[in-house]
């Protein structure tokens, strides 16, 4: 992260070429329908930093702690009972050191038939690491999930969507079938490495389809919440509206500790009403949606 060069007109081609062509979106992977011949797929994901999100900021602040330990002890469990009462299933990127403070609160996810997916050591910025420092940390995490929740997860999401050159290489080194961390589209579309497939999917985020971007507080850097629920859910409908008239895919990320509020959760609720009203419809987990554009992919 930061500035590559302090004189980037003075770069050569080659090297602003070999910058943005690290990694790149490859093949379109939007499939003609969903499973059950659905129009439309909706990814619901929640991204559990809880105390990490201060942590992994190098940062201690006893009531920041706490309020990631909000989104553990309230948020997390608000979210999973509306997700039951709704019979939806959907993906949980969790932190390492959340997995080990809580090692039930991972269980509890998985054992609801969500999927929990890689999401950093103490969520660390990837892009701020060297080579063999991140990839040490990406098997640590993978480690203790694996120990967690029974299985190796199969999906990654950098903090911050925060990337190093490294990072998509060594997510395909893990074995992790999909990445969502970045932005090139709306839809799947396979990932290259220096111009070569790596059949890693990429099932991409966007700033507007989080919460936090919305609703988050910061003393520092100074950032207050701008929008109100309401403004919030109209932009998230805005987004499920034009991805089911184009057939495509709905992919949202959410906080325990931004959304699980009592005032906000509603959002989340109305807008798995909202999809189901519409018809046509399936609610998939980010590795199912993955697995599912990957070998459907329309020609």
């Amino acid at each position: 992260m930061g500035a590559w060069r302090e004189d980037p007109w003075n770069a050569d081609e080659s090297e602003w070429r070999g910058l943005i062509g690290r990694v790149r979106a490859g093949r379109a992977l939007k499939p003609a329908s969903w499973p059950g011949g659905a129009r439309c797929a909706v990814a619901l994901s929640f991204d559990c930093d809880h105390e990490t999100f201060e942590l992994g900021a190098g940062a201690k602040a006893v009531g920041r702690l706490a309020w990631g330990e909000f989104g553990r002890r309230v948020g997390a469990p608000r979210v999973l009972e509306t997700l039951r009462r709704h019979d939806v299933r959907a993906s949980f990127f969790m932190p390492a050191v959340c997995a080990l403070i809580d090692p039930d609160e991972t269980r509890a996810i998985v054992d609801a038939g969500h999927e929990i997916g890689l999401h950093g050591y103490i969520h660390e910025n990837n892009s701020l690491l060297d080579a063999e420092t991140e990839r040490g940390l990406m098997l640590r995490a993978r480690d203790v999930l694996e120990k967690a929740a029974g299985s190796a997860p199969l999906g990654f999401r950098s903090a911050n969507w925060d990337l190093s050159a490294h990072t998509i290489p060594l997510v395909k080194e893990l074995g992790c079938e999909y990445d969502s961390s970045l932005m090139a589209d709306e839809s799947c579309y396979e990932l290259l490495v220096d111009g070569e497939a790596t059949g890693v999917v990429e099932v991409p985020v966007e700033w507007l389809r989080d919460d936090a971007v919305y609703m988050m507080f910061n003393r520092q850097p100074a950032t207050r919440p701008w929008a109100t629920p309401e403004d919030v859910y109209g932009i998230f409908r805005r987004e499920l509206d034009a991805a089911w008239e184009e057939g495509g895919l709905f992919q949202l990320v959410m906080h325990p500790f931004v959304i699980g509020y009592r005032s906000r959760i509603w959002i989340l609720e109305q807008l798995i009403r909202d999809a189901r009203d519409k018809g046509g419809v399936w609610f998939g987990t980010h590795l199912e949606v993955a697995r599912w554009a990957r070998d459907n992919a329309a020609a």
